[in-house]
């Protein structure tokens, strides 16, 4: 089978201008199928204050009115998407930009009204989300996304899909990367592949020379009991498992100015069984 590597970038990237075209200039140079899918970092918030939309969080959650929904989309699948895809055409990759619903390649699920207990309000609260959507093993049309890649795209995603009546959702990037790559794993070897600002997984956050440079289940279990892996690089790396355990070949976390040291297998942390 050929190797198919699904790369899921950080807005931390998309928010530097040079280190997202020197980003590109290398994912440009990965041979073979490949994926890219990118969230907005910080451009949507900024354009919401602009427009004097405010963000809205509840009990630190945010939610995707319908104002919100406006501007993610035409910042994630219009501004940013389109000028990746521009400046991937440039260093000579045949790129396609498109959300889920695309080619109805990703269908998504609203997420419903959950119950949750307000730390602000002292009480329980029918927690709406707003549009947000969630995805699951039959989300992915993986047929249609096979034949763009065969015929020599390149898919860039944007963070948004649709729930197949009519309705745009906002998504999150790592969860569309996540079940992307375990969609294809019919079709492909697949390779997951998270770049963020740091080195990859570190046994000091602080130090980038302490990296950590492979995690299986058994150490996994003995990094989080001695809380050198906490907070938020707990549910990345629970997907990263999860995926491994759906068949994906690997998963790797590293830093975005590094994609290069793929190609010799050097490339931050690697997720294995």
């Amino acid at each position: 089978m050929k190797l198919l590597k699904i790369i899921k970038i950080g807005g931390n990237v998309i928010d530097n201008t040079e280190h997202l075209k020197s980003f590109l200039s290398d994912f440009a140079t990965i041979q073979g199928p490949k994926i890219l899918i990118h969230g907005g970092g910080k451009i949507a918030t900024k354009i919401s204050s602009e427009l004097g939309i405010e963000s809205k969080l509840v009990d630190g959650r945010r939610i995707t009115d319908a104002d919100t929904l406006r501007v993610v989309t035409m910042v994630y699948a219009g501004l940013i998407n389109k000028n990746i895809v521009a400046s991937l055409q440039q260093n000579a990759c045949n790129a396609i930009g498109l959300t889920g619903a695309d080619g109805n390649i990703i269908r998504a699920k609203k997420r419903p009204i959950k119950k949750i207990f307000s730390k602000e309000m002292n009480q329980e609260i029918d927690l709406d989300y707003g549009f947000v959507g969630d995805l699951d093993d039959s989300s992915v049309d993986s047929e249609s996304l096979y034949i763009l890649l065969e015929s020599g795209f390149t898919p860039v995603f944007s963070a948004i899909t649709h729930d197949g009546n009519g309705q745009l959702l906002n998504t999150n990037a790592d969860t569309i990367a996540s079940v992307l790559a375990v969609s294809m794993v019919k079709h492909y070897d697949t390779s997951l592949i998270y770049c963020f600002e740091k080195a990859g997984v570190l046994m000091d956050v602080d130090d980038e020379n302490s990296l950590i440079k492979s995690i299986n289940p058994n150490n996994y279990s003995d990094l989080k009991k001695d809380g050198i892996i906490n907070e938020g690089m707990i549910p990345k790396l629970d997907n990263a498992f999860e995926a491994i355990k759906n068949g994906v070949k690997e998963v790797c976390i590293g830093k975005s100015d590094a994609l290069s040291d793929l190609n010799q297998n050097n490339f931050g942390t690697r997720i294995t069984k």
